[in-house]
Parts: structure tokens; C-alpha cells; sequence
């Protein structure tokens, strides 16, 4: 392992379930210390983050279906969960002198800036790490298709799919299945043809068409953030 990171800059994709710490819904505001502190020793090395955070510890589209609601309403909602998240990162960050701007697919001025490609990238050439959140400002898409196309918006090297303690890419759910076998690579058109739920099949194909490399590795483990920012092989690497 290098003492120098192997990225110039990275998206680094978390879930709204790893701000919800062991409560499972809502933010813990332990968890979210826990997590700025491991953004922070990342930002330390020099690397330009840039973060996309989703909203399943608030709200989920699939609640709102079970209730009977438009799929597009029950979407939208959601973006707004993926927005209140994001500031709550950005305070954590902010108190451990981490400069931080948020930017909404959808517009509130008043709180966070809109996005603004250039803009976006002139932060992290700035040394501020950016939150994206809203999504991608329409409904029907995940915010893992939103890590894909910021990714490939801001020319980043690679997303940091964080998942929330499962270190890899399996055969079947670690969690569920003891006979699970760990992938230690695997390319975009693999995740897709074995249905592996890494990230959603739109975006796959859109990494897979831009070269965007991916590393999914568990996000609980002290350091392991740092650990991919200075190129040791944990998790799963998925190129190609």
C-alpha cells in the first residue's frame, strides 16, 4: 500500500441507512460524527470528494407504493429525504473544519446551492468536498444512477460504493446465505447479467459506458475509506 493516494478524485456513494446507525430510521448523530471523522482522514490525503447520499433512512418510493401513492410523489419525497441528509453531513463536516458545499438537483436557494457542473468542480479544485443531493432531480431514477452520472459529469476516477457492513460484492446476501462467496473482481457487464445487487442495471450500464470504475466495501470498518483512497485491495473492484 502506497503512502500516497492512488486517486485525484473520487464520488463516494452512501446510504441513508448508514446515517441511521443501529436505530435503523432517522440520523444518529454518533454515526454521523463516526462517518465525517472517516470523510475527513480521506480529505487529509488530498483527494477531491465528491459525496452522493441517499434517503432510505427517512423516506423509501417503495413505502409510498404500499400506500397507494404516484410513483413520481412518493420519488420526489424522497430527494427531499436525500437533501435534509445532506446537511446534516455537511454541519458534521464543517465542525471538524472540513469545507463543505451542498448542491440540490432541486432548487432551494435558500439552503444549498443548485447544480451547477462547473461549479461542482471548481469547489474540489478548491479543496471543498461536495455533497450532491435531490438525486438527479427526476423521479424513477436511484441515487445510485445519481453516483453514476456525477461521476461521469465531474470526471471522477472511480465511485466508492460504501455499503453498510458488508465488505464486498457475494454470490447471495452475506447476511442470509453462510455459503456466499465474495467476488474480488468483477466487470459492469458481470453486475448486470448475474443480477448482482451492487448498484440498480441503469446505473451499471452508465458506469460501464463512461469506464467508470467502481470499489464497494464496508463503509463500518475503522479506516477502510482511507484504505481505498491509498489503493489496498479490500472489497470488490468492479472495471471493465
Amino acid at each position: 500500500m502506497s503512502n500516497e493516494p492512488i486517486y485525484k478524485r473520487v464520488v463516494v456513494k452512501l446510504s441513508g441507512e448508514a446515517l441511521a446507525g443501529d436505530k435503523g430510521f432517522g440520523i444518529d448523530p454518533a454515526t454521523m460524527k463516526k462517518l465525517a471523522g472517516e470523510v475527513k482522514s480521506a480529505f487529509d490525503l488530498g483527494v477531491e470528494i465528491a459525496i452522493v447520499v441517499g434517503g432510505g433512512n427517512i423516506w423509501r418510493g417503495r413505502l409510498g407504493e404500499e400506500i397507494g401513492m404516484e410513483r413520481a410523489q412518493a420519488d420526489y419525497m424522497g430527494m427531499l429525504a436525500t437533501i435534509m441528509n445532506a446537511l446534516g453531513l455537511q454541519d458534521a463536516l464543517e465542525n471538524l473544519d472540513v469545507p463543505t458545499r451542498v448542491q440540490t438537483a432541486i432548487e432551494m436557494r435558500e439552503v444549498a446551492e443548485p447544480y451547477i457542473r462547473r461549479r461542482a468542480i471548481r469547489h474540489l479544485e478548491k479543496g471543498r468536498v461536495v455533497i450532491f443531493a435531490g438525486g438527479t432531480g427526476n423521479p424513477y431514477f436511484s441515487t445510485d444512477t445519481t453516483a453514476a452520472l456525477r461521476a461521469a459529469e465531474i470526471e471522477a476516477d472511480v465511485i466508492l460504493m460504501a455499503k453498510n457492513g458488508v465488505d464486498g460484492v457475494y454470490t447471495a446476501d452475506p447476511n442470509v446465505d453462510a455459503n456466499a462467496e465474495k467476488y474480488e473482481k468483477l466487470t459492469h457487464s458481470d453486475i448486470i447479467e448475474k443480477r448482482l445487487k451492487v448498484m440498480d442495471s441503469t446505473a451499471s450500464s452508465l458506469s460501464m459506458d463512461n469506464e467508470i470504475p467502481l470499489v464497494v466495501f464496508d463503509l463500518n470498518a475503522p479506516g477502510n475509506i482511507k484504505r481505498v483512497m491509498l489503493g489496498e485491495e479490500i472489497g470488490t473492484v468492479v472495471k471493465g
